[in-house]
């Protein structure tokens, strides 16, 4: 007679697939780059995220024959910018055409205004925009990772919670990336530290 814990296992068989991209979700973010109206262009990334908090730390990677890849190594800055469902179509179009046959800002009506601390335009339309600077660029086989210090961040005060001061996300519809699809961020489930807070 087979036990419960044989059938358990029995039914959580898994398959084994090669080595691949399996950390998911990721955040769908438009970075901004070049250093004049001329050259601004804009790549669609999913390879990016938070390495450091302090200093505060991130990282991009993007492959070599993109066109962005060499604007961000000339100028060693660029902008991540957060993007939500309303940005859905750009962010595709964006990671899907080359900016060096399009004006990727004047083709999907995007505004770039100044940041403060890069000369990299950020994208208005974005509920946030990080401000990067480039620390060092290592190569890693397919792309090449940015690694780069964050000098600044703008975030749109119509997605500020003013009671808690908080950057809404539910509200903001933030997109993300799994699995070759997009989605909107969904309801928030629990804050950090939850499980052991104590109750009031």
């Amino acid at each position: 007679m087979k036990s419960n814990c044989s059938k358990f296992f029995l039914a959580s068989m898994k398959q084994h697939w090669k080595p691949g991209t399996m950390i998911y979700p990721l955040p769908a973010v438009l970075v901004s780059c070049g250093a004049s109206p001329e050259e601004y262009n804009l790549i669609t990334v999913a390879w990016t995220g938070t390495i450091c908090s302090e200093p505060a730390m991130c990282y991009i990677s993007v492959r070599r024959e993109r066109h962005s890849y060499e604007l961000i190594k000339k100028h060693m800055s660029f902008v991540i910018n957060l993007t939500t469902k309303d940005l859905a179509y750009a962010t595709d179009w964006c990671g899907v055409r080359s900016g060096r046959q399009f004006d990727k800002f004047q083709e999907m009506k995007l505004t770039a205004s100044p940041a403060k601390m890069v000369q990299a335009p950020i994208i208005e339309e974005a509920p946030v925009n990080i401000e990067c600077r480039v620390k060092e660029i290592i190569s890693l086989g397919s792309h090449d990772m940015f690694i780069a210090e964050v000098l600044n961040v703008q975030a749109d005060e119509k997605f500020i919670d003013p009671q808690t001061g908080k950057f809404d996300m539910e509200k903001a519809g933030l997109l993300v990336y799994a699995h070759g699809q997009y989605y909107e961020m969904g309801q928030a489930l629990g804050k950090f530290g939850w499980t052991v807070e104590k109750k009031k």
